[in-house]
């Protein structure tokens, strides 16, 4: 059982490890859920586990959690990466492969929202592209329905509008 937890984190490990982004919950668990690896709880325990170790830090917003490999955590997977079998492996390879564009996308968009000490809601839209911001906009709304919103759109909208913006401004 302790065997099967470990591939668990060592899954989780080496995903990280293969892409140059993070990795939010829910691509995380499209992989290890759809492959039928383990249930969604033991899954969260994992992660859990992984961050209190420090072996991935997240990245928390009002919508979602993304995960980043630290530098220990590349070092166990270095040294560990072959305790999962080969099948496993190229199961996440090909999983990553296939979805890299997707996944990336969807890590590079990110969006919240706070309370400002003026009681008026600021959103924070990025785009972010191996870490540097291509866009980072900041809006200003009344309203904490508004603030939601925007933040929930800017994730389905933020291509169009970046490139609306550009074409505005050449």
């Amino acid at each position: 059982m302790a065997e099967t937890f470990t591939l668990y984190k060592l899954i989780i490990l080496y995903m990280l490890n293969k892409v140059d982004f993070p990795l939010t919950t829910s691509q995380i668990s499209e992989f290890v859920l759809d492959e039928g690896y383990t249930t969604y709880f033991k899954l969260q325990e994992a992660l859990s586990e992984l961050v209190q170790s420090g072996l991935i830090q997240t990245e928390t917003t009002h919508n979602r959690t993304l995960y980043h490999l630290t530098e220990a955590g590349a070092e166990t997977i270095h040294y560990f990466s072959k305790k999962i079998s080969e099948p496993i492996r190229k199961d996440i390879d090909n999983f990553l492969k296939e979805k890299q564009y997707d996944l990336k996308e969807e890590a590079s968009v990110k969006s919240d929202y706070y309370l400002t000490t003026n009681k008026e809601y600021e959103v924070r839209c990025q785009i972010v592209e191996n870490g540097a911001s291509l866009i980072d906009l900041k809006l200003t709304v009344p309203t904490e329905k508004e603030a939601e919103a925007i933040a929930s759109r800017w994730n389905t909208k933020s291509q169009e509008i970046y490139a609306s913006l550009l074409a505005s401004l050449l």
